[in-house]
C-alpha cells in the first residue's frame, strides 16, 4: 500500500538515457534506420509517439506500404527496395499473406525488439531540442503519457523520420511547406496553386465486414449528409463501390488547403464526417441493396498524412531527377512511385483524385538529401528528406522512405565508428563507405557499379555443378488469349535466337511479333522497337516459327512481343526461373495505367507503353523454345553485387536436370572464414503490400528453402530446410580454417530451379 500526504506540488519521474543515435519516428523510416544503425553495432534508441509501429503502415492507419513497384502497375521491374524493408516485407508476406494488418503490427515490433543495440520508446512524445551550440543537438525531452515520465534523450547523432519533423523543427533547420513556382527548379508539373492547390491531404480508411445477417446502421448527427452533391466521386464506379474498403478508399482526403500540422485534429474530425456520411449513404440510401448485411468494421482514429514540412538538405530532389532519372555519385537509396499529386480539395474536388505520372524507370536519391543543411549532427528521413512539392510527390511513399532511411542507419554508424559527422560523408571517397556497406546488406543502389566485391568471395575460384542454357521454356496446360500483347523478357547477348511457340487460333488470321528495348540498359520500359514482323496463322494449334534475320544485339533485356488479336491463344508454361518474366501491355487504373502513358504537353513526363506483370497464379511465362540456348545463367554472376536483374539476370541458375545443384568456392590458400551471406531469389518483381490485398504465395516460388555450407572435410557448417527471406546471413560461432567451401542447393520445386545472386565471405 502507497499513502502521500499532500504536497504543493509533485514533479514526474524522469529519466535520462545516453545513446549513439536516437530515431525519433517509428513508422517504416524510422523502424529500418533504427535496425540498420543497430546491426552495425550502435546503441539506438527509437521513439516513437504511438502505441504500434509502422506510421501510415499501421494498424491504426491501414496503408498498404509501397514504393518503387507501384502495385506492379508500372515499368519498374524488379525493383522491391531491398535491405531491411525487403526483409520486414518478405517476412511479413510469409506470416501474413492475407495482409491482417494487426499482424503487421508484431512483424514490425518482432523485428525491432529482435535487436539488442535498440531500445524502443512507444507512446513517447518529443516536446523540445537541446543544444549545445547553434548546429548541434545535445539533447531531446519527451514525455510518455502511458508511465507518466520524462526522458532525457542524448546522443552524437539524431534521425529524425518523424513525419511533421518535430526535432528538426525545434532545432531551428529550415523547412518548406507547400509547392514551389514552376520557375524555380523549372519543374513544369509544378501546379497552379490557385486552382489546384499547395499541399496534399490526410486520408481516413474504414473497414467492413459481411455478418451474414442483416444489420441495421443510424448516422452520428455529425455524419455529412447530401453525399452526392457535397462528394462528386461517389458517382463514379472507378472510385466508389460497395465492394471497395481500406486502401481502395485513398481519396477520401482533405486538408490541402489548410494546416496540415497544426490542423491535424480539425482535418480528422471532417474525415470522420466524410467516412460515417459514405456509409450512411451505403446502408441509408436504398441504393445499395448488397450492403444489407454488412457491419462497419474498423474507422481510422487518426489520419494518414501525406505532406507537411520538408527540410533543407544539400541537394534538393526535383522533378527533373524523377523522370530523367538523373545519377548522383552519392545515391544511396532510390524510388519509383509516379509523381503523385494530389488536388488540395480531395473528397469534396471534381478533379481527379490524383495525378499520377510515371518515368521510365527507377531514380537514384542522394546521400545529400538525407543530411541536414542547418544542423551538423542531425538527418532527415521519410517525408522529410529535401524534395521539392513535385518530386516529393513521389519519394514520399512508404517504401523509398525506409530505403533511406536505411542510408540513414548505416550512415550514423559509419559516424560513430569514423568519428566523423553524417555531412563528412558527402564527400566521394567517402560516401562509397556507406555505398559498399549498403549493398552488403541487400540494398539495391541503381546506375551505382562497385569493383572487387564479395570479400574472400571475390578471391576464390568458382564452379558449379551445372549452369542453366535456357532452350526451353517448358509447355504446360494452360493457355493465354491475346486480349492485349503479351511479351516474354528475355536477357540477351550477341544475337536473337530462333524462337518457337505454339498458338491456337479459332480463324485463318495473323499476328505481329515484335522485338523491343530499352534505349536505356538498365530500364525496362520498350521504347525501342528493333524488329517487327506479320505471321499468317492457320485455325488450329500450330508451332509458330520466329527468325530475327541474325539481329545483332548488345547485352540486355529485351522483349520478345506478341500484339493483340483476340482470336488467338499462346501456351503457357508452369516453369519460373529467376531472371526471364512475362509482361503485359494491360490496363491497371489503379495507378493511372491505362496501357500507355500520355501526358498533357509541357508537363515534362514522357510518353511510353506500360507493360507489366500479372500477378500468380496468372500471368505465366509462355512457352517457348530457344535456338541457340540462352547463357546468361553462369557462376561469373555470382561475383556481381547487383542482386537482382539489371540489364543481365546477374543470378547463377542451376540446370533442372542437376539433382544436386552445387556450388565450390576453391582458394589458393586457406582462409579464415567468419561470415558468409547468401543472397536468395526473393521475387523483387513481387509488390508485397503489407495489407488488404492477399498474396497467392507465402514464400517466394523462386527462393531456395533448402541448403547445406559444408567445408573441405564435408562437414557441414549450416544447413536449413526452411529459408524463405532474401538474404542469409551466417556467422560462425568460431572461425573456421579451409580452402574449399561447399554449398548444396535444392530446387524450390519440380517446376523452378535453384538459383543464387551472389556470396560474400568475411
Amino acid at each position: 500500500m502507497i499513502i502521500q500526504d499532500f504536497t504543493s506540488k509533485r514533479e514526474l519521474t524522469k529519466i535520462e538515457k545516453t545513446f549513439d543515435l536516437v530515431v525519433v519516428g517509428g513508422g517504416m523510416a524510422g523502424v529500418c534506420c533504427a535496425i540498420t544503425a543497430a546491426r552495425q553495432g550502435i546503441k539506438v534508441a527509437l521513439i516513437q509517439d504511438r502505441p504500434v509501429l509502422g506510421g501510415n503502415a499501421s494498424s491504426e492507419v491501414r496503408l498498404w506500404v509501397l514504393g518503387a513497384t507501384s502495385h506492379m502497375g508500372n515499368n519498374n521491374r524488379w525493383s522491391r527496395e531491398g535491405g531491411v524493408i525487403d526483409e520486414i516485407l518478405v517476412e511479413n508476406t510469409f506470416r501474413n499473406k492475407e495482409g491482417n494488418p494487426v499482424l503487421f503490427d508484431m512483424v514490425l515490433v518482432d523485428k525491432v525488439l529482435a535487436e539488442k543495440n535498440i531500445e524502443l520508446f512507444l507512446n513517447t512524445i518529443v516536446l523540445d531540442v537541446e543544444k549545445s551550440s547553434e548546429k548541434v543537438i545535445s539533447q531531446v525531452t519527451a514525455f510518455n503519457p502511458q508511465n507518466q515520465t520524462e526522458f532525457t534523450f542524448k546522443a552524437e547523432l539524431f534521425a529524425d523520420c518523424s513525419g511533421d519533423g518535430i526535432v528538426s523543427y525545434l532545432a531551428g533547420a529550415a523547412f518548406r511547406i507547400g509547392a514551389e513556382d514552376k520557375e524555380e527548379h523549372l519543374e513544369l508539373f509544378a501546379p497552379d496553386k490557385n486552382e489546384y492547390g499547395e499541399l496534399l491531404g490526410h486520408s481516413i480508411f474504414f473497414y467492413m465486414k459481411d455478418t451474414g445477417k442483416p444489420v441495421s446502421y443510424v448516422a452520428p448527427d455529425f455524419a455529412l449528409k447530401d453525399i452526392e452533391s457535397t462528394i462528386p466521386k461517389v458517382m463514379k464506379p472507378e472510385y466508389f463501390s460497395t465492394g471497395h474498403h481500406g486502401c481502395k478508399y485513398w481519396w477520401l482526403e482533405y486538408g490541402g488547403r489548410i494546416d496540415t500540422i497544426h490542423d491535424t485534429e480539425a482535418i480528422k474530425y471532417e474525415l470522420w464526417k466524410v467516412v460515417y456520411g459514405i456509409w450512411d449513404y451505403i446502408k441509408n440510401s436504398g441504393k445499395y441493396p448488397e450492403a444489407i448485411n454488412y457491419t462497419l468494421e474498423w474507422v481510422g482514429v487518426i489520419p494518414g498524412k501525406r505532406e507537411s514540412r520538408r527540410f533543407k538538405g544539400h541537394y534538393m530532389l526535383t522533378q527533373q531527377d524523377v523522370i530523367e532519372q538523373r545519377n548522383h555519385y552519392d545515391s544511396v537509396a532510390f524510388g519509383g512511385w509516379s509523381i503523385d499529386l494530389h488536388p488540395a480539395d480531395g473528397v469534396y474536388s471534381a478533379k481527379n483524385g490524383c495525378n499520377q505520372w510515371h518515368s521510365k524507370g527507377v531514380y537514384p536519391i542522394p546521400y545529400r538529401s538525407y543530411v541536414s543543411y542547418d544542423i551538423d549532427n542531425l538527418f532527415i528521413g521519410g517525408r522529410l528528406m529535401s524534395a521539392s512539392h513535385v518530386a516529393f510527390g513521389s519519394s514520399r511513399v512508404m517504401c523509398t522512405s525506409a530505403h533511406g532511411g536505411q542510408a540513414i542507419g548505416m550512415s550514423a554508424a559509419l559516424c560513430k565508428k569514423d568519428k566523423k559527422k553524417p555531412a563528412d560523408f558527402i564527400l566521394p571517397e567517402e560516401v562509397k563507405k556507406i555505398q559498399r556497406a549498403l549493398i552488403a546488406t541487400g540494398q539495391y543502389i541503381p546506375q551505382l557499379k562497385l569493383n572487387e566485391f564479395g570479400g574472400l568471395a571475390a578471391k576464390a575460384e568458382i564452379s558449379t555443378s551445372s549452369e542453366l542454357k535456357l532452350s526451353e521454356i517448358k509447355k504446360g496446360d494452360s493457355y493465354f488469349q491475346l486480349n492485349y500483347p503479351v511479351a516474354m523478357l528475355l536477357p540477351l547477348k550477341d544475337k536473337v535466337p530462333h524462337i518457337q511457340f505454339i498458338a491456337k487460333s479459332e480463324e485463318e488470321t495473323t499476328i505481329d511479333i515484335q522485338i523491343r528495348t530499352s534505349l536505356k540498359k538498365f530500364n525496362f520500359t520498350p521504347d525501342a522497337i528493333l524488329f517487327q514482323k506479320t505471321y499468317n496463322i492457320a485455325k488450329g494449334e500450330h508451332t509458330i516459327d520466329v527468325e530475327f534475320d541474325e539481329l545483332g544485339i548488345e547485352k540486355g533485356y529485351y522483349f520478345i512481343c506478341i500484339m493483340k488479336n483476340p482470336a488467338v491463344q499462346i501456351a503457357e508454361s508452369n516453369e519460373l526461373i529467376t531472371g526471364v518474366m512475362s509482361v503485359f501491355n494491360y490496363q491497371n487504373p489503379a495507378v493511372s495505367n491505362y496501357g500507355k502513358q500520355t501526358p498533357p504537353e509541357n508537363i515534362g513526363v514522357d510518353t511510353f507503353e506500360l507493360w507489366c506483370p500479372i500477378r500468380r497464379p496468372k500471368g505465366k511465362n509462355l512457352a517457348m523454345k530457344f535456338n541457340p540456348a540462352l547463357e546468361s545463367f553462369s557462376s561469373v554472376n555470382l561475383r556481381s553485387e547487383l542482386f537482382r536483374p539489371v540489364v543481365e539476370s546477374n543470378a547463377w541458375v542451376a540446370d533442372m536436370n542437376d539433382a544436386n545443384p552445387t556450388i565450390t568456392l576453391q582458394w589458393e590458400n586457406a582462409q579464415w572464414i567468419k561470415e558468409i551471406t547468401l543472397f536468395f531469389d526473393t521475387d523483387s518483381d513481387h509488390a508485397m503490400e503489407n495489407v488488404q490485398m492477399g498474396h497467392h504465395d507465402s514464400a517466394m516460388p523462386f527462393c531456395v528453402k533448402e541448403y547445406q555450407i559444408l567445408d573441405n572435410q564435408g562437414n557441414i557448417i549450416f544447413e536449413t530446410d526452411a529459408n524463405h527471406q532474401t538474404v542469409n546471413i551466417i556467422k560462425l560461432s568460431n572461425p573456421i580454417l579451409l580452402n574449399r567451401l561447399i554449398l548444396n542447393l535444392k530446387h524450390p520445386s519440380a517446376h523452378t530451379p535453384a538459383s543464387l545472386f551472389g556470396i560474400i565471405i568475411n
